[in-house]
C-alpha cells in the first residue's frame, strides 16, 4: 500500500490508497472541511447510500463529496463472504463514477454489533466535503483491524487466538496501522474521536496500546463498540476522525 496521498478535486479531499473496497483515509483540502453525519435510523445498505446521494445533491454538493461511509453488519463475514460484498459495493460506487483512477477514494469503517445486530448490512453513518474557511485540516482515518496487507487470511495476527496475549498483539499491531495512517494524512494530531470496536474487555488494550501509541487516547478517551470487525478471526479494529462538525440527521 502506497503512503502518498491521491488527490480527489471533485470531492474537495485526498485520500490514501487502501484495498480494492474502500481507502485509508481520507483529508479534506485548503478551503474544504470534512462533516460527519450519524444516522439517526440506520438504513439498508443500498438505500442508506442512495438517501445519502440525495442528501447531498439537494444541499447543493455532488455525490463526489462523499468521502466516509461507517457500515453495520450483521454478523462477521466468512473472508469470501466479505469479498463479494465488497464487489456489490463497489459496483455502486463504480456506477456513480466516483472512483478516481481506478481507486476507491472513500474510507469506510464496517463492524458487526455483538447486540442487536441488524438483520442485513445498514448504514449507520457517512461523512462528507463542503466549502469552509476552517484552518485545521479535518480527516478521516478508515476502520482497520488487525490484518496486513490484502484481504487473506493469512495476514492475520494470530488468526483465530482469543487469549489475553494474542489480543495484545492484535491491538498493538491496530494502533501501528492507524498511526501510520494518521501520519500518512499529514502528521495531524487534531483527533475528535477515537473509535475501539471488540467483543473483548479493551481496559488492558487501552493502558497498554492505545495510550501509549495515541497519547491524545489518554484526554480524549475512547469510544467502544461492543462490536466486532466484519471478518471471521479478527477480534480488534479501531477507526479515528477529526472534525469540527458531527451532527446527527434522519435521512429515513
Amino acid at each position: 500500500m502506497t503512503t502518498s496521498l491521491v488527490e480527489n478535486p471533485r470531492g474537495g479531499y485526498r485520500f490514501l490508497a487502501g484495498i480494492e473496497p474502500y481507502s485509508s483515509g481520507v483529508v479534506a483540502e485548503p478551503g474544504w472541511e470534512i462533516v460527519h453525519v450519524g444516522l439517526a435510523s440506520p438504513l439498508p445498505w443500498r438505500e442508506g447510500l442512495a438517501c445519502v446521494r440525495r442528501h447531498l445533491e439537494g444541499s447543493g454538493r455532488e455525490r463526489h463529496a462523499l468521502c466516509g461511509v461507517e457500515l453495520r453488519c450483521p454478523e462477521p463475514f466468512s473472508m469470501d463472504g466479505f469479498i463479494a460484498f465488497n464487489k456489490q459495493y463497489r459496483a455502486v460506487l463504480e456506477d456513480w463514477d466516483m472512483l478516481v483512477a481506478g481507486a476507491n477514494p472513500i474510507a469506510r469503517t464496517n463492524v458487526s454489533p455483538v447486540v442487536e445486530a441488524p438483520g442485513e448490512s445498514v448504514v449507520c453513518g457517512f461523512s462528507h466535503t463542503e466549502p469552509s474557511n476552517l484552518q485545521r485540516r479535518t480527516f478521516i482515518v478508515a476502520g482497520g483491524g488487525e490484518l496486513r496487507g490484502s484481504l487473506d487470511e493469512k495476514n492475520i495476527v494470530r488468526a483465530g487466538e482469543t487469549s489475553d496475549d494474542a489480543i495484545m498483539e492484535k491491538a498493538h499491531c491496530v494502533v501501528a496501522i492507524m498511526r501510520e495512517r494518521l501520519a500518512a494524512l499529514g502528521e495531524n494530531d487534531l483527533l475528535s474521536q477515537l473509535g475501539v470496536y471488540t467483543r473483548h474487555n479493551p481496559a488492558k488494550a487501552l493502558a497498554e496500546a492505545i495510550i501509549p501509541g495515541l497519547p491524545v487516547a489518554a484526554r480524549l478517551g475512547v469510544r467502544w463498540c461492543y462490536a466486532r470487525p466484519p471478518v471471521q478471526e479478527i477480534e480488534f479494529e479501531m477507526d479515528m476522525r477529526g472534525v469540527v462538525r458531527d451532527i446527527v440527521l434522519d435521512l429515513s
